[in-house]
C-alpha cells in the first residue's frame, strides 16, 4: 500500500476519534476537536497531492478518498446534529447528494468510466472542512468567552446552521453539475 493510501486509510480511522472527542464532555474539547479535524483534513489534502506528484493514483484510492472524505464530514454534521448546531435537513441534502454521487460513481466504474470530481465538488468539500473548523473554534470561544453573549443579531447555532446551509446549498450544485457530466459518459440504459 502507497503512502497516499495509507494518508486515506489514516483518515478512516482518525474519523471515530475526532467524532468520540467532540461528542465527549470535557474542559477545551471544541479545540481539541479541531485540531484532530484539521490533521484529518490536512491528510485529504496531502494524500491527493502526493498520488498526483509521484504517480501513484491508484482504483483503491480513487474509490476510497472519497469515502474517507464523506465520512469526516459526516461525522462533524452528526455531531453537530447532535449538538443543535445542524439542521436534520442540511445532513438530508448533504448525505442524499453523497449517496446519488457514490451510486453513479460505481454504475461508472462497473462500465470502465471515471467522471472527474468537478470543481462544485471540490468547492463544496473544502467549504464543508472549513466551516467545520471555524464551527469548532466558535465552540470553543462561545464556551470559553460567551462571545455570542455580546452579539444581539445571530446565536452560535443560527451561525453554525448557515455556514452549514451553505454547505448544502454547494452539495445541490456540485451534485446536479455532475450528474448531468455523467448523463453524457455513462450508458443508463444497462
Amino acid at each position: 500500500m502507497n503512502t497516499p493510501n495509507k494518508l486515506t486509510v489514516a483518515r478512516m480511522i482518525i474519523t471515530p476519534v475526532f467524532l468520540a472527542v467532540v461528542l465527549m464532555s470535557f474542559p477545551h474539547k471544541f479545540i481539541v476537536s479541531a485540531f484532530v479535524f484539521i490533521i484529518a483534513s490536512l491528510s485529504d489534502f496531502i494524500d491527493g497531492r502526493l498520488a498526483r506528484k509521484n504517480n501513484q493514483i491508484t482504483v483503491f484510492g480513487k474509490l476510497l478518498d472519497p469515502v474517507a472524505d464523506k465520512m469526516l464530514t459526516t461525522a462533524a454534521m452528526l455531531a453537530f446534529m447532535q449538538m443543535g448546531l445542524c439542521s436534520v435537513w442540511v445532513v438530508m441534502v448533504v448525505l442524499t447528494r453523497e449517496f446519488a454521487i457514490t451510486s453513479v460513481r460505481l454504475i461508472a466504474s462497473a462500465q470502465g468510466v471515471v467522471i472527474a470530481a468537478n470543481i462544485w465538488g471540490k468547492i463544496k468539500t473544502a467549504c464543508q472542512m472549513s466551516f467545520t473548523v471555524l464551527i469548532l473554534i466558535l465552540g470553543e470561544l462561545q464556551e470559553s468567552f460567551d462571545i455570542f453573549g455580546y452579539v444581539s443579531f445571530i446565536t452560535f447555532e443560527a451561525l453554525s446552521n448557515i455556514l452549514l446551509w451553505i454547505t448544502a446549498v454547494l452539495a445541490i450544485v456540485s451534485g446536479v453539475t455532475y450528474l448531468a457530466a455523467s448523463r453524457k459518459a455513462i450508458d443508463f440504459s444497462r
